[in-house]
């Protein structure tokens, strides 16, 4: 019931963001455009971008099987060419993702008849086990104008990079000696890497008042990853564990920040 809220609400604000934009409005005035007459506005820009998403998770890989959905905080640097090429650096912090498996699947014989942990108090210990997930890496994309303002449009990218993640196990009281942090922790918290590969439609608004240039769309990120840890308590050695592949399906939106623009003016004409 969660999951279809949040796609609800990413949902509407994509379709917000495309209806909003179908106009020919001009991004430096806000005033909707005459046909008889426009600017072509197509320049090299840089920007800057923070992004926000929500995440659902896809396929039979450690993390498709270990986490259900999570929320994701990004960044990243973008350079447009005047002829809407973009080749972008990107960095990918995700976090809040409960666990799908069982406890057993984590923690093995730690966990007693009850499906407790007992600290070393003898009693029932608080331990919060989510997940983390991290990304890095750069891609090339495409702006597609849909109106006379070119800097503007129908963005699609390819990503490719590296994807971590791993299982953040927090012990508040730190009276579990069977995962204290410094020594048997990394044991259990299943930390894995591999390639990444992302995909992204959307539509991208560069206005010059700053603080309206955003883009909303949908991503798809495909990853093959594996343990990278030697040992893992409840899988034992990892050499020869295969690489295995999930997915995350992603509702994004992001405010883009201009650094640098090529001022590159045309005016045109029409009858």
């Amino acid at each position: 019931m969660k999951e279809r809220k949040y796609f609800i609400i990413s949902a509407f604000i994509i379709f917000l963001s495309f209806s909003a934009l179908a106009q020919r409005v001009n991004p430096y005035t806000g005033k909707v455009i005459l046909d008889s007459n426009y600017v072509d506005t197509s320049t090299t820009m840089v920007w800057a971008s923070a992004n926000f998403s929500y995440q659902i998770p896809f396929g039979k890989g450690y993390l498709a099987t270990t986490f259900k959905h999570n929320l994701n905080i990004g960044a990243n640097v973008v350079l447009k060419t005047a002829s809407n090429w973009t080749f972008d650096a990107y960095f990918n912090y995700m976090f809040g993702s409960d666990l799908k498996c069982d406890p057993e699947e984590i923690f093995g014989d730690m966990i007693n008849s009850n499906g407790d942990i007992i600290d070393g108090n003898g009693m029932k210990a608080t331990i919060y086990p989510e997940g983390r997930y991290w990304s890095f890496g750069a891609g090339l994309g495409k702006i597609i104008p849909v109106s006379r303002w070119k800097n503007s449009g129908i963005w699609i990218q390819n990503n490719f990079g590296y994807f971590g993640h791993k299982i953040q196990i927090t012990d508040p009281d730190n009276l579990t000696h069977q995962i204290e942090q410094h020594t048997y922790r990394k044991g259990y918290d299943q930390r894995s890497g591999g390639f990444c590969m992302s995909q992204f439609i959307g539509y991208t608004f560069m206005r010059h008042k700053r603080v309206v240039s955003f883009y909303a769309g949908v991503e798809i990120t495909e990853m093959w990853t594996k343990p990278n840890r030697n040992y893992v308590f409840v899988l034992g050695p990892t050499d020869a564990l295969p690489r295995k592949f999930s997915g995350l399906i992603s509702f994004k939106i992001g405010w883009n920040i201009p650094l640098y623009e090529k001022k590159l003016t045309t005016t045109l004409y029409t009858n």
